[in-house]
């Protein structure tokens, strides 16, 4: 196994990349309970991204955990979970925004950057916009589903070191915000760094 790249991504940044099909992204929460946002594109067709519904159709399953693939909108996979310290990850809460901040927690929050920011930031070296952002993956992010259908944003079931490893079954651009937000506990009130190492077998 050879490591490909190995960075560490501030708190409150985005960071992207191509991985290429065989090769292995682990996302480390280096101090635990931080979200890290994420939008999978096929990397040669960027109108192929991932598809929330698809994916937690095709499993049965609201959360991600080990072996869960992470599909299109037409069923192809992206990439597989290969590794998975946490248990399970959200793929229903969404990312922050700027009006979601203002929204929830009041004006004074308008000027806080935010998840949608950082993809939009990101993306544009893509060549993605607004009209590309689709709904994304909360990596180490706890969002239970209360009996009434009731989303809920608590502390996180993460750790310092916890680790979640992605294969690529195809060429992949991942698009990661690592999340800003400090008005829920998504983050435990204080963004910290993640790690992003990428591995070829």
């Amino acid at each position: 196994m050879s490591t490909v790249l190995d960075q560490t991504v501030p708190a409150r940044a985005p960071w992207s990349a191509i991985i290429t099909a065989g090769d292995t992204l682990t996302i480390i929460d280096l101090e635990g309970n931080q979200a890290v946002d994420c939008i999978l594109y096929d990397a040669a067709d960027t109108t192929l991204r991932y598809s929330a519904p698809e994916t937690i159709a095709a499993q049965g399953n609201a959360y991600l955990g080990m072996g869960s693939v992470l599909r299109t909108a037409d069923g192809a996979p992206l990439m597989t979970v290969t590794h998975d310290d946490c248990g399970r990850h959200d793929t229903l809460g969404g990312a922050c925004s700027q009006e979601s901040n203002t929204l929830r927690y009041g004006h004074h929050t308008k000027h806080q950057h935010a998840c949608v920011e950082n993809f939009l930031i990101e993306g544009s070296k893509w060549g993605l916009g607004k009209r590309d952002l689709v709904s994304n993956i909360n990596w180490f992010m706890n969002v239970p589903v209360d009996p009434d259908g009731t989303l809920g944003i608590v502390d996180g079931i993460s750790a310092p070191g916890k680790k979640v490893s992605l294969r690529a079954e195809t060429d992949t651009l991942v698009l990661v915000s690592n999340c800003p937000q400090i008005n829920n506990p998504c983050n435990g009130f204080n963004p910290t760094p993640v790690r992003m190492v990428v591995t070829r077998a």
